[in-house]
């Protein structure tokens, strides 16, 4: 399958064709001056005339901005042509460009499928506290003002490389992603899912780039917006600031790195400013997600320049980061070698160097979407399970709480097989308020795992990551009480991921396995939804049910007895094997 993939710019036409199978660049060029006599119906009809008889299968177009609604590459159709236009003033620059190239090359293709792939889509699910700007609500959701974050196509691509790389599941790591060029951004990438990005409502927010300023105060820019006006303010922001506008000698680093080994004052400020705010953010994202696997470099400079690698992962020992400086000076990404680890042997986090590819991820995007369109039935409603507040222990603790060789007194069977609630209770304590008579599920595990909803971490006064169970490292900590002793857990307080427990015939017959996310349709009750994001765990112990909190199940109004369909579609990365949720 041969896939068309095209960037339609202000002025420009990048263009590729691929084989999204084995990652084939077949083709590739950039027509440029697009605009008066040469319009973006030529540039399409100069491009076809490149393929020299290549069949083309689909076309998978890059679209700066989708707004909240897109969450994934989607097929387009006049309703999203439609629903990409309404997003027009959020991406003034950007989206007026893609729209014309997905005009010009529907018109000239219109036998093939054509799917959009967003920048904004990885991000588009970030938890609300971080895509949440702090102004007065009303106001931010009236003009649909939140942040949005972009190069999420690159940000998915190298977290998928660099855990292809480690041989480890991406759901297992925390990764920060530096995707660092003209425009750049960092991701914080927590099991496989962006939580936290530097870019916000557009792409001027964040990191020093090559003519944008980053993050600048509020005030300032008021104050600027007083003496320049607000245009010329716009156009400092985006197009005089950044290396540009520190260094004087435009945007290009190696220019300015030549300046400042030359002793350029203004040039050696501009690169220790780009550096220093790439290090800030690494250091925050870390925190963000309570523990780093990986620190990820890609983009232009991320993936050239020595010394601003070097410059930017200096002092980090303290988070487990320590360069190898023969590695980096080593390090060359090319299509044939993808990534390359800079860090030393011995450091807890690895730095790696992973070149990006947009347009394969477009067109490995693009075929998923082509071939989910093979619709699967579903053989049957999936259960839901309303599961409230619990607590599991491991042997030392059941010792702590209800005394040496104590057992679990089994109360009633739970619908998973072997897995019973106890008549033991707990209380758990947090630093803001306590959980009276939380059960006890039994039987004993190997570690203590306390499970709670957002509703109980926000009474407890804790920050609970939503994890899979079992993954409870670097966990919340909390307290337990028990009748016979407290027990201090430093890790272990979760929000339990929503998921879906199947047996191994169960998964065969959906058409999923062990890992995937995906989507699960509640209807026919008062309030219809649609839960995304929902993990597959498959075993042979499991029976067919859905597992939800009561938060959620508040949300759609659920009682005992629901049931859900399972949407399509969901889909693999190629790259990998890995599942990653429809985004």
């Amino acid at each position: 399958m041969h896939v068309l993939v095209l960037n339609a710019g202000s002025s420009s036409l990048k263009y590729q064709l691929v084989d999204p199978s084995s990652g084939t660049r077949l083709l590739q060029g950039l027509i440029e001056e697009i605009g008066g006599e040469r319009t973006y119906e030529a540039a399409i009809a100069e491009v076809l005339g490149h393929l020299e008889g290549r069949a083309v299968a689909a076309v998978g177009h890059r679209v700066v901005h989708g707004g909240e609604r897109f969450v994934d590459a989607v097929e387009i159709d006049d309703e999203v042509v439609a629903a990409i236009r309404e997003v027009v003033p959020l991406a003034p620059l950007h989206n007026p460009a893609n729209l014309a190239g997905i005009a010009a090359a529907r018109a000239a293709l219109p036998n093939v499928p054509h799917v959009a792939v967003f920048d904004t889509a990885f991000h588009v699910r970030m938890p609300r506290r971080a895509r949440t700007y702090a102004i007065d609500l009303e106001v931010s959701e009236r003009l649909g003002l939140r942040r949005f974050g972009f190069h999420g196509t690159s940000h998915r691509y190298v977290s998928a490389q660099a855990a292809a790389f480690l041989e480890r599941p991406i759901a297992e790591l925390r990764m920060v992603t530096l995707h660092l060029g003209n425009g750049a951004s960092a991701c914080a990438v927590e099991w496989g899912h962006s939580v936290e990005t530097s870019m916000g409502l557009t792409p001027l927010e964040g990191l020093v780039m090559g003519t944008r300023s980053g993050d600048v105060g509020p005030g300032l820019v008021l104050r600027l917006c007083r003496e320049l006006g607000v245009e010329e303010t716009d156009t400092l922001l985006n197009r005089k600031s950044g290396l540009a506008g520190l260094s004087g000698l435009g945007n290009d680093l190696r220019v300015i790195q030549r300046a400042a080994a030359e002793g350029d004052d203004r040039a050696r400020l501009a690169i220790n400013v780009f550096a220093h705010r790439a290090r800030k953010v690494i250091g925050a994202y870390a925190a963000v997600m309570g523990g780093l696997d990986a620190v990820v470099l890609t983009g232009g400079i991320g993936e050239h320049s020595v010394d601003m690698r070097r410059r930017i992962l200096q002092r980090l020992d303290f988070l487990g980061v320590t360069l190898d400086e023969d590695r980096n000076a080593d390090a060359r990404v090319d299509h044939d070698r993808p990534v390359v680890d800079i860090a030393a042997e011995h450091a807890r986090v690895r730095a790696l160097v992973v070149a990006t590819n947009e347009e394969l991820q477009i067109a490995r995007d693009t075929e998923a979407v082509v071939r989910a369109h093979k619709v699967v039935k579903a053989p049957s409603p999936i259960p839901i399970a309303i599961s409230a507040r619990h607590v599991h222990l491991d042997r030392a603790a059941m010792d702590v709480l209800f005394g040496v060789g104590s057992d679990l007194t089994p109360s009633r069977p739970l619908s998973q097989p072997g897995q019973f609630a106890s008549e033991e209770r707990v209380t758990v304590v947090g630093p803001r308020g306590r959980l009276e008579r939380v059960r006890v599920l039994g039987p004993l595990r190997k570690a203590c795992q306390v499970e709670v909803s957002r509703t109980d971490e926000f009474l407890l006064g804790v920050d609970a990551p939503i994890r899979q169970s079992g993954q409870t490292a670097d966990s919340a900590p909390v307290v337990l009480e028990g009748p016979k002793g407290t027990l201090q857990l430093k890790e272990g307080l979760i929000c339990a991921w929503r998921h879906i427990h199947m047996h191994p015939d169960d998964a065969l017959a959906f058409g999923v396995s062990d890992g995937d996310e995906v989507e699960v349709a509640v209807t026919g009750g008062p309030r219809d939804l649609v839960f995304g994001d929902v993990l597959v765990r498959v075993s042979e112990k499991y029976a067919l049910e859905m597992h939800i909190d009561t938060d959620e199940a508040n949300a759609a109004e659920l009682s005992s007895g629901a049931s859900g369909e399972l949407q399509e579609p969901y889909r693999a990365t190629a790259a990998t094997g890995l599942i990653e949720r429809r985004r």
